[in-house]
């Protein structure tokens, strides 16, 4: 198992990290299409350490960039099946971070872009202590059938999507916030008017507004 890394910022106010952040990027890009985010947020964290590991395996649908797992074959079965290989390294990566800094699992916080956001909430759903944070952006809930078995953690979730996105249909954050509100996960899904497959203004405020409250009610973090 390959073992993930990618670029980093923070924490922007020196000395060891009392948070951390980790970004998903989506497919066929890599950590730095995600680590910008970490500047922005960073204002309002500054004791946040922002990480972007690139995907495991070489994009199979393009001539560059990384993903979790392929896409070529969309069938919700095999989308599972190629989350659940990816899960182990991702976790490892996760634990690794957590370790190196020193902190609790409530003091990790998971932010995804399309595929990394189905990452994000794959991973982040079965952990076996809550992170203080899962944001979603542009995704979808993979085996969402699984979560009655499965679910471990009920996080804070928060969903963005654009109303027009071409790429991932904005319907797959409906199903997935109506999912996770029946299996008492606690949920709120911001969709953007006129926004394709991209991250605005109002998902970066917001994604800023989950990160800071889920870091402030959790313990140790």
């Amino acid at each position: 198992m390959a073992q993930l890394d990618g670029p980093r910022f923070g924490p922007r106010a020196g000395g060891p990290a009392r948070q951390v952040v980790v970004l998903l990027h989506g497919l066929g890009a890599d950590g730095r299409d995600l680590i910008d985010l970490a500047p922005v947020w960073a204002e309002a964290l500054p004791h946040a350490a922002f990480v972007a590991p690139d995907a495991p395996d070489a994009c199979d649908m393009g001539p560059c960039g990384r993903q979790w797992f392929s896409l070529q074959d969309r069938r919700p079965a095999v989308m599972e099946a190629g989350a659940r290989a990816a899960l182990p390294g991702l976790e490892a990566f996760l634990e690794a971070e957590l370790a190196q800094a020193g902190l609790p699992p409530s003091a990790l916080a998971l932010a995804g872009f399309s595929q990394g956001c189905m990452m994000a909430l794959f991973a982040g759903l079965r952990r076996a202590e809550a992170p203080a944070a899962l944001l979603g952006y542009s995704g979808a809930l993979l085996a969402p059938e699984s979560l009655a078995t499965e679910l471990r953690a009920r996080p804070p979730v928060l969903l963005v999507h654009g109303e027009v996105d071409d790429i991932v249909p904005v319907r797959a954050t409906r199903a997935a916030e109506s999912a996770l509100r029946a299996a008492g996960v606690p949920v709120r899904a911001l969709v953007r008017p006129g926004l394709a497959h991209a991250i605005d203004e109002a998902g970066l405020a917001a994604g800023l507004e989950a990160l800071t409250a889920g870091f402030a009610s959790s313990p140790g973090a």
